[in-house]
């Protein structure tokens, strides 16, 4: 079974082609955050967790849900992990989430995406994004084979770096970076409500015709990156850059 969360498509590519070239069931993370659902899940296939990369480790959200929901049946655990560029010590998080959840940890691979994060870096153009995307192929091509085989992920090399990324970096970017506070929309907003259907967290409101944020976001970009009318900017940062949504989707 395919266990997937993505904002803007990267994620849902890279769960797609998996599924696809394992006949595997999905079921999406994000959908059943939005929609409160923590019902129990049942598989009889390994649990294939496909996250983006959140400051090197997977999402909050993606942490929490998993460890509210009761899993029965095939406790062998993979994760895949979308990433602009690497995932830093993600595995020892995942390890530490499969002890707490019983499960056989399998190992982590990570695929490199286009960045869509605007918040902090600049996304690609569309046919960059197209070139990526592309490149990204090969290695899913891979991925599958060990997959296939159900055969245990090599553990990537771990360095220094990577050890300070995703511990005191990944706690210092959501203290004090993932905040709503600098979200606003412009004139463009036609208050069509897109955003509030967006946001996983059921964070945005609308209050006279305009979107609120309401103090309780996990930087995914959904509502940025897919208004319908490039209506909603991050500060300055997000100005006059594309708004990034998975090119393959």
């Amino acid at each position: 079974m395919i266990l997937w969360f993505s904002a803007t498509g990267n994620s849902k590519y890279a769960a797609e082609f998996l599924a696809k070239g394992l006949n595997r069931n999905m079921i999406s993370i994000f959908d059943r955050v939005k929609n409160e659902d923590y019902s129990p899940i049942d598989s009889a296939d390994d649990l294939i967790f496909v996250t983006p990369t959140y400051a090197w480790r997977i999402p909050r959200v993606v942490s929490d849900y998993i460890e509210r929901v009761e899993f029965s049946g095939n406790k062998r655990a993979y994760f895949v992990m979308t990433c602009g560029g690497d995932i830093g010590n993600a595995e020892k998080y995942l390890k530490r989430l499969c002890n707490k959840k019983g499960f056989e940890y399998m190992g982590v691979a990570h695929i490199v995406m286009p960045e869509n994060y605007i918040a902090m870096f600049e996304a690609p153009e569309e046919n960059e994004a197209i070139k990526i995307v592309e490149k990204a192929n090969p290695y899913l091509n891979s991925l599958l084979q060990y997959l296939e085989e159900s055969g245990e992920l090599r553990s990537p090399k771990i360095g220094f770096s990577d050890r300070i990324k995703s511990s005191i970096v990944n706690d210092a970017f959501f203290a004090l970076l993932v905040k709503d506070r600098k979200f606003y929309v412009t004139e463009a907003c036609v208050g069509c409500g897109k955003c509030v259907e967006l946001c996983p967290l059921n964070n945005i409101t609308m209050v006279d015709g305009r979107p609120k944020w309401n103090k309780h976001c996990t930087h995914c970009m959904s509502c940025i990156c897919k208004c319908p009318h490039n209506a909603i900017e991050y500060g300055a940062k997000s100005l006059n850059q594309p708004r990034y949504t998975c090119p393959r989707q």
